[in-house]
């Protein structure tokens, strides 16, 4: 039984998501090790990248595996200055989610979703913990956490 994952099954359900939420044995922490453990393609999943700004606000810049978030788009698209990527500990503290299974919904902060996750039917994400995963297809995850769709990848 695992917390964090609990809270996130709570979230979906109160929130009536369309998602499917999966919990492993093996470390779904990598893009890699998460592609290994469901058997599908890196490009089938998106890394939650969590940031602060000046004035301490979360932001989660959600990519593809295969992308890297780019702190300056990330600024640039929310017009403020000093957005940094956020330490192991802030992210548990700011999100109540461990790093490598901070889900793209479920918590308080500014979602900003890359096109290119977009244009997927589906994506997994983190699912609460280092070991589950959320399947969802982009449109869900939209509207789960509010987000605004921009491109916010290197």
């Amino acid at each position: 039984m695992n917390a964090y994952e609990d809270r996130l099954k709570q979230f979906i359900v109160a929130g009536s998501i369309e998602a499917e939420h999966f919990s492993f044995e093996q470390s779904c922490h990598s893009v890699a090790e998460a592609a290994a453990v469901v058997g599908t393609a890196p490009e089938n999943f998106v890394k939650n990248i969590c940031m602060t700004d000046a004035q301490d606000q979360v932001i989660v810049a959600i990519v593809k595996g295969e992308d890297r978030a780019s702190t300056s788009r990330v600024a640039k698209a929310l017009q403020t200055e000093q957005v940094r990527t956020m330490t192991p500990d802030e992210m548990l503290v700011k999100t109540g989610y461990p790093c490598g299974g901070t889900p793209s919904f479920g918590f308080a902060a500014t979602f900003l979703i890359d096109p290119r996750v977009m244009q997927k039917d589906v994506v997994y994400t983190g699912g609460g913990s280092e070991t589950a995963l959320i399947r969802v297809s982009p449109q869900v995850l939209l509207r789960a956490n509010g987000g605004r769709v921009v491109r916010i990848r290197r």
